[in-house]
């Protein structure tokens, strides 16, 4: 099934100016000078620190002249492990305006992978608040690295420190390096939540094409107000006219968050947009306040409970709107729903029909193809599957990223080179998930291809089993697994009950499963169920379940 729609959507910034999401800074710098691009809290939780478009513009372009005057130029690997600060924009900003090449990584994954990501990232310089700079000299992290920075008053175990690198480059004037579209802007690395993580290898048109996609799809203007729990989508804001205000809170930790000081925040700066994951969206659904300003909000990172939205609708106007964008590190946005429409299709996705992620995003072109664990290297008119078969799904588009660094096996197991009918060629991403159109053309998300369940009978999906158990009032959530070999597995449905359900009620809440099992296909085969006192999930947004960790728990419990 294709598709399609609107031509590739052009970069935002000044005619002429290069490809680089920097670009546009200058222009709203003049344009809107004294407009505040963001606030960030201290250690004591006030915002006394704030940066107006003139200060982000001038100070990020001292940045970038002083970063070249130490040897951190266009093309510069550059690992960057700073908080959300303000240190953290400007530097990530003069990064993009020297055309160097940031590398971030979670710094809460573990220690080995994050090792290994640093030495796979083969970088060339290291910047780092001081606790940082202590780990990179005592666990040998990015040996490679010839510059070293740090953001503290001192240079520990740096060559210097940021504000000195700031001062150097003081009075440089105007930086943008002539930055093309196909050249390297950034290496991001996916949350590792179903495997080892990857370094997905951004271009500048990717990350223009994501600006200019998500302005056009939820119809963001100029001149908003965005709580951006997540920090790396506060380096969007800028380049969209709006103004960030950092929340306070661990951003790799939104289920601890305090719902009070975000509502503080959002009542204080009048913010009208959020962006949250879905366990910081139960966080504030659980608080149950009103949140009388926000226009917009918008959830990602793992499908977004039913109940969570529907109780966020009722603290929002009337007129706001709740979007769950669909996509990956690796591409993203793919699709999107909103918050009303989601609600509506509850009922189908309790029944086991999947999860909803809406409409593709136009221009992308998503199509469904025959499920494969190996590589695919062209694409063919055989790949596509049927309307209504679960497949994998995939994307064409423009922010579908085409290579990972340093990981060639990886790389041909997500990528399908497809050939146009101009003589021309698209790199065709693998999303690793599975799902399917309706009638309607609405795309739904049955579960990630590794995590599927295929026993003697045939496959299970996640998404397909899971929703029909999450209807028993006792359950916080459940995750399917598959114990044995592949074609013989056994599926095992984890169960994370409530907190403080006591283990006697185990047994009848096992037997309640088993009857609301037996009325659907899917769920019907599910024999065993294991009660589990904690899901592991992701570091990045604490809502992907660690199903691979559960499946091998399970099967030593069995």
């Amino acid at each position: 099934m294709r598709v399609t729609d609107d031509p590739v959507p052009t970069p935002d910034g000044a005619p002429g100016a290069p490809c680089n999401i920097a670009a546009s800074l200058p222009r709203l710098a003049a344009e809107r000078p004294d407009q505040v691009a963001m606030r960030c809290p201290g250690r004591d939780g006030r915002y006394r620190t704030a940066l107006t478009y003139a200060e982000l513009d001038t100070r990020s372009d001292a940045i970038a002249a002083g970063l070249a005057r130490h040897g951190v130029v266009r093309g510069t690997r550059t690992v960057v492990m700073v908080r959300p600060t303000p240190a953290f924009f400007l530097l990530m900003f003069a990064l993009f305006k020297a055309g160097a090449v940031p590398v971030l990584v979670d710094p809460g994954i573990d220690r080995r992978a994050l090792k290994q990501c640093l030495d796979e990232a083969q970088p060339e310089a290291f910047i780092g608040v001081p606790l940082a700079m202590f780990a990179r000299r005592l666990l040998g992290w990015a040996r490679s690295a010839r510059v070293r920075i740090g953001t503290g008053r001192r240079a520990w175990f740096a060559d210097a420190t940021l504000a000195r690198v700031e001062r150097d480059g003081a009075g440089a004037g105007a930086q943008l390096a002539t930055t093309d579209a196909d050249e390297t802007a950034a290496i991001l690395f996916t949350s590792g939540s179903t495997g080892v993580p990857k370094g997905v290898v951004y271009r500048h048109r990717h990350l223009v094409a994501q600006i200019a996609m998500m302005r056009t799809a939820f119809g963001i203007v100029p001149g908003g107000v965005d709580l951006p729990t997540f920090p790396p989508f506060a380096l969007f804001d800028p380049a969209l006219g709006l103004t960030s205000i950092i929340p306070d809170m661990d951003p790799t930790r939104p289920a601890q968050a305090d719902a009070r000081k975000l509502l503080r925040a959002i009542e204080r700066f009048g913010v009208d947009q959020l962006f949250g994951s879905p366990v910081l969206m139960r966080v504030l659904a659980e608080h149950g306040a009103p949140l009388p300003t926000l226009r917009r909000v918008t959830s990602a990172g793992a499908p977004v409970p039913a109940e969570v939205i529907a109780t966020m609708r009722e603290l929002l106007p009337d007129d706001a709107r709740f979007w769950t964008p669909y996509g990956a590190t690796e591409c993203l946005p793919v699709a999107v729903i909103e918050g009303r429409e989601l609600i509506d299709l509850r009922a189908r996705t309790e029944q086991g029909a999947g999860t909803c992620v809406g409409r593709p995003v136009p221009p992308n072109e998503v199509r469904i193809i025959r499920v494969d664990d190996g590589a695919i290297e062209r694409w063919s008119d055989e790949l596509p599957v049927a309307a209504g078969t679960v497949g994998e799904i995939t994307v064409a588009g423009p922010t579908a990223t085409d290579t990972y660094f340093n990981r060639d096996a990886q790389t041909r197991l997500a990528k399908i080179r497809e050939g146009l009918p101009d003589g021309s060629e698209r790199v065709v991403h693998r999303m690793g998930d599975l799902g399917y159109f309706d009638a309607e053309g609405r795309l739904w998300f049955c579960g990630r291809k590794s995590q599927r369940v295929v026993t003697a009978q045939g496959t299970l999906h996640t998404e397909q089993v899971e929703p029909v158990f999450n209807t028993h009032p006792a359950v916080r959530r459940t995750a399917l697994v598959g114990v044995g070999a592949p074609g013989a597995q056994r599926p095992v449905l984890c169960v994370e009950p409530l907190p403080h359900t006591p283990r006697a009620d185990h047994a009848r809440i096992t037997e309640a499963l088993r009857r609301i099992g037996e009325g659907h296909a899917h769920a019907a085969q599910v024999e065993v169920f294991l009660f589990h006192p904690g899901f592991p999930v992701d570091i990045r947004h604490n809502a992907k379940i660690g199903r691979e960790k559960l499946a091998r728990w399970a099967a030593a419990k069995l």
